[in-house]
């Protein structure tokens, strides 16, 4: 019985020990609103911090650094065109449960020389990785040939990317990262979270909050759109028809 006790000693001290020498991050975005308003271009974020141990010094060792930018998630319906008699028609179509809006991720090194593929799974490290359940039964190769579909054009559109080698590790301490917002990002709170990570094990993370939201007419007309939608409508049919008159109107007139 004394014996079992040691030993269950020896493994509590073995583990306070171990969590002890796992590092804190304190991680800092450039600015944590992004306006979007008439003229927006796009932007870039500088993700950066320190990797301390937990009395504030510099770290011991050197640290993988790992940082994901995820939008707010949202139901998405895909639906797959098909050509037929040279119309394109709406074919095949599913509905994922929760898909980030926009999704982007800055490593030290490659992934697959960070992590194996089950801790890379957990933490979705990487657009390989995106839990992406759908709605439903569908088949698995369905799903994947889905997934896959949305994948690819969010990163043709710039909302989804992958920089591997993106952050720098300066004097095992300070850490940094820059990621790019396109001009089409969506509004809502976003969150970056920093790993560190060591022979494969996350040892430490943190996360900060970056809010796009839209200000000045941007924010008035999505507001009124939001609110009044069947008057947006209306007001929307008859802006065009009344633009589509002008326009006739000043042919006319040559």
């Amino acid at each position: 019985m004394r014996g079992a006790v040691t030993s269950v000693l020896a493994v509590l001290v073995w583990v306070v020990l171990c969590a002890a020498r796992d590092p804190i991050l304190v991680p800092e975005v450039s600015q944590h609103e992004v306006a979007l308003q008439q003229g927006f271009t796009g932007t870039e974020l500088l993700l950066f911090g320190a990797i301390l141990t937990p009395e504030g010094s510099r770290a011991a060792q050197d640290y993988d650094i790992v940082i994901v930018l995820k939008g707010p998630t949202q139901s998405i319906v895909l639906r797959e065109k098909q050509k037929v008699a040279g119309i394109w028609i709406n074919a095949d179509s599913t509905e994922l449960r929760s898909a980030p809006s926009y999704y982007a991720i800055a490593s030290t090194r490659p992934i697959k020389d960070i992590v194996d593929d089950k801790t890379a799974a957990i933490y979705e490290l990487g657009l390989k990785w995106l839990q992406l359940s759908p709605i439903g039964a569908i088949d698995p190769k369905e799903q994947t040939r889905f997934a896959n579909g949305l994948v690819d054009l969010n990163r043709r559109i710039g909302l989804y990317r992958e920089e591997e080698g993106g952050v720098k590790v300066s004097e095992q301490v300070l850490y940094q990262a820059r990621i790019g917002l396109p001009s089409r990002v969506p509004i809502g709170t976003y969150t970056a979270e920093t790993f560190a990570i060591s022979k494969g094990r996350v040892v430490a993370s943190a996360s900060s909050q970056v809010e796009v939201r839209k200000l000045g007419l941007e924010r008035a007309v999505a507001t009124f759109a939001e609110d009044y939608g069947f008057a947006y409508g209306l007001l929307a049919v008859f802006v065009s028809v009344g633009m589509g008159w002008l326009a006739g109107r000043l042919f006319a007139m040559r």
